[in-house]
C-alpha cells in the first residue's frame, strides 16, 4: 500500500512538472529590449515596396479588388484548411476594428514573433514564419506605410477551429519547431553563376516578405513547412488542386532568369500562356516592384538546389 502511494505521488509530481515545463515552453515570446531599441522611425516609401512584396492585399482586401480598393484592408477572406477555417482579419488603420491602435512595437512583434499586442500566439495562417526573416528596419518601414492607409470599419469574422486547434497556447510548441529567422537556403546550387548580391536580395524577398514558400512548399502533419522539399510544390491550402513547384525539377525548371522576371512583370509565360488562379494577385503585386527586385527573385529561383523528394 505504501509502495502504491509512493508511485501515485511520483506520477503526480511528474505530471505537475511536465505541465509546468509545457506552460513555460509555450509562453509567447516578444522582441528583446535591444531589438525594440533598434526599431527605426520607418520610411513609408520603402514600406510601400514591402507592402506589395508581402502581398498584403491578396488576403486582406476584398476578393477581386482593383485600383485603390486594394488598399482597403478590411479582411474577411476565408482560408479553409485541414485544421479549420481561418479568416483574414481587418488590418486597416481603423482604431477599433483594425490595427490603427497598434504601436510600432506591437506590429513588429506580430510580424517577427507571431505574438499579438494582447500577448497571445497568432495563428500561422498569418505567415510570420516567413516574415520572421525580415529586418527590423523593413518592418518599421512597412508599419510607417500602413499608417497612411484608409481606415475600414467592421471586424472580420472569427476563425472557425475545433479542438485542439482552438487552444492558442499550444502554438508555443509549434513555434519551437517552425519559427526561425535563419535563411532556408544557405547558398546557391553548386555550379550556379548567379551574382551573389542579386541572389541574396532574391533570397530575402522570396523567403522573407514574399513568403513564397508558404504556398509552394509541402507541409508536414502538423502544418509546418517541410524545408527538405523547399519550393517543390504542394497541395493547395484549400485542398483543391496543387500549387506548382519552383525548384529545378518543376515546370519552370527550363525557364531562364529573364523568363521568370518577365512572367512576374507581365503575367505571361515563355509559352505565351497567362497567369491564372491565386497567382494573378501575386503577379500583380510583383509587377509593382522595381525591375531589379524581380530579377533578384528570378536569380534566386534559378539557383535553387534540387529538393529532396525521397
Amino acid at each position: 500500500m505504501r509502495t502504491l502511494k509512493k508511485l501515485v505521488a511520483i506520477l503526480v509530481i511528474v505530471g505537475l512538472a511536465g505541465a509546468a515545463a509545457g506552460w513555460i515552453l509555450t509562453v509567447p515570446e516578444t522582441l528583446s529590449k535591444t531589438q525594440i531599441a533598434d526599431l527605426p522611425s520607418g520610411d513609408p516609401v520603402n514600406g510601400e515596396l514591402l507592402f506589395w512584396a508581402g502581398g498584403c492585399t491578396s488576403c486582406h482586401a476584398a476578393p477581386g479588388a482593383t485600383g485603390d480598393d486594394k488598399l482597403l484592408l478590411g479582411g474577411g477572406l476565408k482560408l479553409e484548411t485541414p485544421f479549420g477555417d481561418f479568416v483574414a482579419p481587418n488590418i486597416s488603420s481603423d482604431q477599433e476594428d483594425g490595427i490603427g491602435g497598434w504601436s510600432k512595437v506591437d506590429f513588429a512583434n506580430a510580424m517577427l514573433t507571431g505574438t499579438s499586442p494582447q500577448g497571445s500566439h497568432l495563428y500561422p495562417a498569418f505567415p510570420y514564419t516567413s516574415y520572421a526573416r525580415m529586418t527590423l528596419s523593413d518592418v518599421a518601414d512597412l508599419y510607417a506605410f500602413m499608417t497612411f492607409l484608409p481606415a475600414v470599419s467592421g471586424k472580420a469574422a472569427a476563425h472557425e477551429l475545433g479542438f485542439p486547434f482552438n487552444i492558442r497556447r499550444g502554438l508555443g510548441l509549434w513555434k519551437l519547431l517552425n519559427l526561425s529567422s535563419e535563411p532556408v537556403v544557405s547558398a546557391p546550387a553548386a555550379g550556379s553563376d548567379a551574382d551573389p548580391d542579386l541572389w541574396q536580395r532574391g533570397r530575402y524577398l522570396v523567403e522573407g516578405p514574399g513568403h513564397c514558400g508558404e504556398c509552394h512548399t509541402p507541409r508536414d502533419l502538423m502544418g509546418g513547412l517541410d524545408k527538405s522539399r523547399w519550393m517543390s510544390g504542394a497541395a493547395a491550402a484549400s485542398g483543391e488542386g496543387r500549387v506548382p513547384g519552383l525548384d529545378p525539377e518543376s515546370d519552370i525548371g527550363s525557364w531562364s532568369a529573364a523568363d521568370i522576371a518577365y512572367y512576374l512583370e507581365s503575367g505571361f509565360t515563355p509559352e505565351y500562356d497567362s497567369v491564372g488562379g491565386e497567382m494573378v494577385s501575386v503577379q500583380e503585386n510583383m509587377a509593382r516592384l522595381p525591375a531589379g527586385d524581380r530579377e533578384a527573385i528570378a536569380a534566386y529561383l534559378q539557383a535553387l538546389p534540387a529538393a529532396d523528394t525521397n
